[in-house]
């Protein structure tokens, strides 16, 4: 079986440049990384990366936290950041929280057996002494969904998106606007509901709209809970409101489809919006606030690979860096159109 050595011999350049060329790390010309390519080839050579670990100290391993897989956030940007990963040459592990339910095991024991170069946060509020354990193992770490002190975090503003949604709904005309969210975070996670929540009533307030208890209604970010809450609220003609800002787009389908089976026709009798920018979105015609949650993956990545591979682009990205979202106005938001007999918009 070929060895590096050969590799190295039939391009006619050094062991360290072949090692350099076939594992992407370090400078190397076009030329030579050309040469190194083709005698890997010709020899049938494949780069070991347990040999290459024992050597450089790192696993070519990143590992991903998620609270939950089977989201459509939490699986898009998952997509995102494996694919930075699969063309940078590092493999992924992932834990899945489900819920809680493993966050204890995989904190305490998983992240820290030394097994990884470094680890993508989604959506975790780390406390103290978490993020002191993670710290003093001397694992990279980066955040995604909020600030975390000490490491560096991608997120948006949900509070503005909360109230750029809102926003949108009292423009059209709509004083009677209902919010359907998730539940308070009590410090497990990022408080991305209660930050979407919270721009919700600051525009209501701002535009000296009242706030019912009964319209501020509490999702597991799911179509099905959510179709169950909005049916409930719709189900009173009198008290209905004419709008709902949903805190995600699958909440928002869950939404619609309630409508409709309660026989209302959006948008003239409802409008909705959600916060996303799920695919099904377009289909739907959902009108939404686009947090490319694949782009936050793949930039994840970027910041956590500079930081293993500490080539000084690190220090380059803020601590507390803001992505990008855009309000994507379909055919589920229009003025409202007040039936006869109903008081008000």
């Amino acid at each position: 079986m070929a060895g590096i050595r050969d590799v190295a011999r039939l391009a006619g350049v050094s062991q360290a440049t072949a090692s350099r060329a076939l594992s992407g790390k370090g400078s190397v010309s076009a030329r030579a990384r050309e040469a190194v390519a083709a005698a890997a080839s010709e020899l049938g050579f494949v780069m070991s990366y347990h040999a290459s670990s024992l050597a450089s100290g790192r696993s070519h391993n990143i590992g991903v936290v998620l609270p939950f897989v089977n989201r459509w956030y939490f699986a898009t940007l998952l997509e995102g950041a494996n694919s930075a990963l699969m063309d940078a040459g590092y493999d992924l592990t992932l834990y899945d929280f489900q819920g809680d339910r493993y966050r204890e095991s995989v904190l305490g024991d998983f992240l820290l057996r030394k097994r990884l170069d470094g680890v993508l946060a989604v959506s975790l509020q780390l406390n103290a002494h978490e993020t002191e354990q993670i710290l003093a193992a001397g694992i990279p770490v980066v955040g995604v969904g909020g600030p975390l002190p000490g490491i560096p975090t991608l997120r948006i503003d949900d509070v503005e998106v909360g109230r750029r949604a809102t926003n949108h709904l009292i423009s059209l005309g709509h004083t009677r606007v209902a919010h359907l969210g998730g539940e308070h975070e009590y410090g497990r996670n990022f408080e991305i509901s209660s930050g979407r929540r919270a721009g919700y009533e600051d525009a209501m307030a701002a535009a000296g709209l009242p706030l019912r208890e009964a319209w501020s209604l509490i999702s597991d970010y799911s179509a099905n809970d959510a179709y169950k809450e909005t049916k409930q609220l719709l189900a009173d003609a009198e008290e209905r409101p004419t709008a709902i800002f949903c805190a995600s787009d699958e909440m928002a389908f869950g939404a619609m489809l309630a409508a409709r089976d309660l026989g209302l026709r959006i948008p003239e009798e409802l409008s909705v919006i959600g916060v996303d920018g799920h695919e099904m979105g377009e289909i739907l015609g959902l009108t939404t606030i686009d947090q490319f949650p694949r782009s936050q993956g793949t930039r994840a990545v970027e910041r956590l690979l500079a930081l293993v591979q500490d080539d000084g682009q690190a220090a380059a990205g803020p601590a507390d860096e803001l992505m990008e979202t855009r309000l994507l106005v379909r055919s589920s938001t229009s003025a409202p159109r007040i039936p006869a007999g109903q008081p008000g918009a």
